[in-house]
């Protein structure tokens, strides 16, 4: 296959240089992997967290930042293929371009010398693991379909750019991105502001611009996720989705995307959904629990070979979404999931088995020998095998999987020139101002003018979002504002009466729906899913005492939408301007201006009238858009 980029044609060059032995292709030595070694090529590891001894709790909470000899003797011995970084991997320009190259390292001194596909979860918005403050994180899908009226394809394009520069500088080769399922359900808990909107075509061609973006970059694009998450209610990473599509819809709405784009873009890789979907797939397994239930599309032979091969002719890469989460392994032993999902002609299996600390690492070892003794009794087929190491190895040809840096120094400093830089800061502040959209009144001018007031409210999720909001409002206003605020995660609101009464004009913005796993990173992050839960509820019952009492004084109040639309029909009744931001991330530091606060930057300068105001609502709002 040929080089996408002028880079690969001084790879092998460069790849000597940088890293020694290490080469593109296999090793010529090797005339045939064996069974064991095409294997490992196919498991993508999740390296998150590392313990040198096992931990009293059984749970490992460390960060694993540089890479221990155990786990590069597991890379290098058993020829690993992959592996996912997460926002715990992740701390500095220097530490991430060591950790990488140290990653590499260890491939290279594997039999097969394949480099490795390095990946993350970089979508922007609120899925983004580099440090906001550090890196462009961007307000998002949604708020990229919010200026397709007004701006087409372009700002999936300028993103996608952005996004592989950035991560290609760090040494990171494989962006799981972008998103393209459609968000036609408004209570889906996973998807919703991740989605470009709930038009299909719009969603094709926003998705189409951002592969094609990153993939000219050098960056492989993963869409995700097949065959559609648009219309669940049910997070995949909690339990398992079923989507009662009838074919002809899921041709229409859920597949339309991931046609279109394998057709005109050739994206390097595909994820898979773990989701039900009867009318692709109507056939069963029995879970380990001994309840007999619908294939999701993970396991699917149907859906992965019968739609995704040879319906919509895709040739490249499948790689699963992640095998911890509950919609797989509530039902399946870590071997079965990655035994079924090969089966069913997956590439790559994406988190397979859980690898914390030392007591943990000889379970590696197990599930290759358990899979090599399927391959070798013919449950998997050895064509098909091979038939899917080739597939990968042509990946790793086709993009350049290392630094065009030689020296780690060199690497560095182009990283620390590319990441957050200037332009990226502008075009993300760009793409926050075009998003924001202008819901109640549905004409332009609005019943007040928040620079004619001194006195502001802020109603917001945290305190970190009030001091976003407070700190863009006063750097852009010709005139100082007292602004007084309330966090919603407060449990004293006796003085919030008072608050009301004293303020000129009453701001608050709120998030739904709740965070979901994919925002805070993954399963992992499981045990913290009921605290989220209830300081959701908690937050939400505040916000909604509130809102009589800003009614009852009559005080002009702004809303702000943070997240998914969809909440305007329930407070945009309460409010007399209405503006949805699509996005709610704060850096670091929330107070900081051009460093990962954004989308606070747009709406202060919305709220102080100083650009014309451009986005569309990219789904449907009851009571306002329907």
């Amino acid at each position: 296959m040929l080089c996408i980029t002028r880079a690969c044609s001084v790879l092998l060059a460069v790849f000597a240089l940088s890293l020694p032995a290490v080469a593109m292709a296999v090793n010529p030595a090797v005339k045939e992997p064996n069974v064991r070694q095409m294997l490992g090529q196919k498991l993508m590891l999740d390296l998150r967290y590392y313990c040198e001894q096992a931990p009293v709790n059984g749970q490992c909470r460390t960060p694993m930042t540089q890479l221990p000899p155990q786990l590069a003797a597991l890379i290098r011995d058993y020829d690993i293929g992959g592996v996912i970084l997460f926002a715990e991997n992740l701390h500095s320009v220097a530490q991430i371009v060591q950790l990488n190259r140290d990653l590499q390292a260890a491939a290279a001194a594997a039999p097969l010398k394949l480099p490795l596909f390095i990946s993350i979860d970089q979508e922007g918005g609120r899925v983004a693991r580099l440090p906001r403050g550090l890196a462009t994180s961007f307000a998002g899908n949604m708020a990229i379909g919010a200026t397709y009226a007004e701006h087409g394809t372009a700002f999936a394009g300028e993103v996608g750019k952005v996004l592989a520069d950035e991560l290609l500088s760090l040494g990171i080769n494989l962006n799981f991105a972008p998103t393209i399922d459609v968000n036609v359900n408004p209570q889906n808990p996973v998807i919703n502001v991740r989605a470009f909107g709930e038009s299909a075509q719009q969603v094709a061609e926003l998705g189409g611009a951002m592969t094609a973006a990153m993939q000219q970059r050098g960056m492989i694009a993963a869409l995700k996720h097949f065959p559609g998450h648009g219309d669940t209610e049910v997070d995949s990473h909690l339990g398992l989705p079923r989507v009662e599509h009838s074919i002809e819809q899921i041709r229409n709405v859920d597949l339309l995307p991931f046609a279109q784009i394998i057709k005109q873009h050739q994206p390097g890789m595909i994820m898979t959904a773990h989701i039900q979907y009867p009318a692709l797939d109507s056939s069963t397994f029995v879970s380990k629990a001994g309840e007999t239930m619908l294939k999701p599309a993970t396991l699917s032979r149907k859906i992965l070979h019968g739609v995704l091969r040879e319906e919509l002719g895709y040739s490249g890469v499948i790689v699963t979404d992640a095998l911890d989460m509950a919609g797989i392994s509530k039902f399946f032993t870590h071997t079965e999931a990655v035994v079924q999902t090969f089966a069913a002609g997956a590439d790559i299996a994406l988190m397979p088995v859980k690898l914390q600390h030392p007591g943990e690492l000889s379970a590696l070892a197990s599930l290759l020998n358990a899979l090599e003794t399927v391959v070798n009794n013919g449950a998997i087929a050895k064509a098909e095998l091979r038939d899917s190491y080739q597939r990968i190895v042509a990946l790793k040809q086709q993009y350049p999987l290392l630094p065009a840096q030689t020296s780690m120094a060199k690497q560095i400093q182009q990283a620390q020139q590319t990441l957050g830089n200037a332009a990226h800061r502008q075009t993300e502040l760009a793409l926050a101002k075009a998003a924001i959209t202008q819901v109640k009144p549905a004409t332009p001018g609005w019943p007040f003018k928040l620079r004619d007031s001194k006195k502001l409210l802020l109603i917001m999720p945290d305190q970190m979002k009030v001091q976003a909001l407070a700190a863009a409002l006063q750097h852009y206003s010709n005139n100082h504002f007292v602004i007084d605020s309330i966090s919603l995660q407060q449990t004293d609101l006796t003085q919030a009466a008072a608050q009301i009464t004293a303020a000129d004009v009453v701001i608050s913005g709120f998030i739904s729906p709740m965070q979901s796993l994919a925002d805070i990173g993954g399963m992992d992050d499981l045990t913290g899913v009921t605290n989220i839960a209830a300081a959701y509820q908690r937050q939400m019952l505040q916000y909604e005492a509130l809102l009589p009492q800003i009614n009852a004084q009559q005080k002009p109040h702004v809303f702000l939408s943070l997240r998914a639309p969809y909440d305007i029909s329930r407070y945009g009744q309460d409010a007399d301007v209405v503006l949805a931001a699509y996005g709610y991330n704060t850096a670091e530091d929330p107070a900081a201006m051009a460093a990962g606060n954004a989308v606070y930057e747009a709406l202060a300068q919305a709220l102080l009238g100083q650009y014309r105001l451009s986005g569309k609502l990219p789904v449907t709002v009851a009571g306002y858009n329907d």
